[in-house]
């Protein structure tokens, strides 16, 4: 696995439910904002994934919500990669408070496409690291 990396963000009113939490959805708005910012650290940008014949694909995605957020808590969102052999990979990440506490957990599950031929490439890994500028992000 590779070294947390995290992203700030303020919890918006405009993000919450009508007892003032933060939306489920949105807690996955949140990872997936984590994600394409440490592509973006390493070097990755979308368009030169699609220029590149491959996408990211989510395939499974569990969240664990553990304390509430509210209209401007700031939290950050962390981002890990865990590589395998496989045509899949995991991503793990937690949305924590300033002071420490976890409001939730993400596992999520992905894969790389071969936007041509509409099937998962072998080794995602190896092909994120082969586009990025700086690999050790990932």
């Amino acid at each position: 696995m590779s070294e947390s990396f995290s992203v700030p963000v303020t919890v918006r009113g405009y993000e919450t439910d009508v007892q003032g939490h933060l939306n489920q959805s949105v807690y996955i708005n949140y990872a997936e904002h984590a994600r394409w910012s440490l592509l973006k650290a390493a070097g990755i940008t979308q368009a030169e994934l699609i220029g590149s014949g491959v996408g990211p694909v989510a395939l499974e995605t569990t969240v664990r919500y553990r304390r509430e957020l509210l209209a401007g808590d700031e939290v950050e969102v962390s981002c890990a990669f865990e590589w395998g052999e496989g045509k899949t990979f995991r991503i793990q990440q937690t949305i924590r408070k300033k002071d420490g506490t976890v409001a939730a957990e993400i596992t999520a599950v992905g894969g790389l496409m071969d936007l041509k031929e509409r099937r998962l490439v072998a080794n995602a890994g190896e092909v994120f690291k082969g586009l990025a500028s700086d690999p050790s992000l990932l």
